[in-house]
């Protein structure tokens, strides 16, 4: 069987272990990526899916992610039980997440249970039987952890955020879904959606640690290949006109939720740029300077200068073809007028002026420290891996990316300030107390 293979030429420019990356296009349009790292004893395996919140209809919102967690509560091979302590019992651990764009099944284990991890996570992505008893029950577990996300304001500010952003767009659509589509969904609902969007030609593969890539291929040609998906009736042509691409620019909207909380929140921002833009390096430089840390310019400002806030952060969302940048501030209420004052105060500073030469330079270091240290986590690495290649079709190597990184200059930052950071386009949403907050311990 012969297979499309692409790797990184060899290079002394090119760090050690970006090196061991390979990628591997199977017949069925099935991608298998790896990072071999030979000194560790882990390995960590997912199974990525090309679908998120945004390939949801409005009366499908969540079921992206109540099929993640429905997975888990039985397969044609396995119990719930079984499915459980089928990775604990060797000492590794399983989990899932559902994002916007994308849906991950992963596994960390021993590299000797690698094989057993790809056995269960495949058999979970395409046996799983969706038991009316389990489904219903779920159904509630859900609803919890839609009502521990409400009652988790810093969180659950951002949702509201991306919908005054995004309107009704998919983009706009939060994860978990609503309350009402979850008591609603059906088990049919469950396999239609399951058949149309878990293709071969929108999976991937993404294994780093100890592993050979010829090994995880072999594994996903026994657990993953043409026979596998026999089952799965679905194709390409069921899935409908594809993504919608949101607009690149909104008008500014200023909301307010009064919530039986103690503090207040605030999320200012706007649509950014994608992970494929040419903005993504010089943007990654600005949000780290703006906020990331405590050396950052807001952290500075608001919570060092003028103590208003305990956290406050900038941040930029890329996403394939859009994004969300802006700030969080959380404080008290009789502040949040200041705070967004003070939020404004430090971008129209970047947009004004130059950021000087050792500000750049510092934290630009900081921005490639902080990638590099990330990197000696497996985890993090197959995460890298799978994210990369749903995104942009491939994994950048880390000097290109510090490289480009290096490139951005003080015009480059000052220009992109200008370009995103415009009031009329900015959507601000607060949470303010309501006079009802629990009291506190004291």
């Amino acid at each position: 069987m012969k297979h499309r293979i692409q790797e990184h030429p060899a290079g002394t420019a090119l760090p050690r272990v970006e090196l061991t990356y390979r990628k591997t296009v199977l017949p069925h349009g099935l991608r298998v990526v790896t990072e071999s790292i030979a000194h560790v004893r882990s390995a960590s395996v997912g199974i990525w899916i090309d679908n998120g919140s945004r390939d949801e209809s409005a009366s499908l919102n969540g079921i992206s992610h109540f099929i993640e967690h429905m997975v888990f509560k039985g397969t044609r091979k396995r119990s719930v039980k079984e499915i459980a302590q089928s990775i604990e019992s060797v000492g590794g651990y399983l989990n899932a997440f559902t994002g916007k764009e994308h849906t991950c099944y992963y596994a960390r284990v021993l590299d000797e249970h690698v094989g057993l991890a790809l056995d269960v996570l495949s058999d979970m992505l395409l046996n799983a039987t969706f038991p009316a008893k389990e489904l219903e029950k779920e159904k509630g577990v859900v609803v919890e952890e839609l009502k521990q996300a409400e009652d988790d304001p810093d969180d659950i500010i951002h949702d509201y955020f991306e919908r005054e952003v995004f309107g009704a767009h998919p983009l706009g659509f939060p994860v978990i879904g609503t309350e009402r589509n979850l008591r609603r969904f059906t088990r049919a609902d469950l396999m239609a959606f399951r058949q149309r969007r878990y293709s071969p030609d929108r999976i991937v593969v993404a294994a780093a640690g100890n592993v050979t890539h010829d090994q995880v291929v072999q594994l996903a040609e026994r657990h993953l290949g043409v026979k596998a998906f026999r089952a799965m009736k679905g194709s390409p042509e069921d899935l409908g006109p594809g993504r919608l691409i949101p607009a690149g620019e909104v008008a500014s909207r200023t909301t307010n939720h009064a919530r039986p909380i103690q503090q207040a929140h605030v999320v200012l921002g706007t649509v950014g740029p994608s992970v494929r833009s040419h903005h993504r390096f010089p943007m990654m430089v600005l949000n780290t300077l703006l906020g990331d840390g405590m050396s950052s310019r807001l952290f500075q400002n608001i919570r060092e200068k003028y103590g208003f806030a305990y956290t406050v952060y900038s941040f930029a969302n890329m996403l394939t073809d859009s994004g969300t940048v802006g700030a969080y501030v959380g404080t008290d209420a009789q502040h949040v007028e200041k705070c967004i004052g003070l939020v404004w105060k430090e971008l129209d500073a970047v947009k004004r002026s130059h950021v000087p030469a050792r500000e750049l330079a510092r934290t630009k270091m900081q921005l490639k420290g902080n990638m590099m240290l990330s990197l000696e986590n497996i985890p993090n690495r197959m995460m890298r891996l799978g994210a990369s290649e749903l995104s942009i079709g491939e994994l950048i190597p880390i000097d290109t990316i510090i490289r480009r990184i290096d490139a951005v200059t003080a015009d480059d930052v000052r220009t992109l300030a200008r370009e995103y950071f415009r009031e009329d386009r900015f959507s601000t949403v607060t949470f303010t107390p309501n006079g009802k907050a629990a009291a506190s311990l004291a």
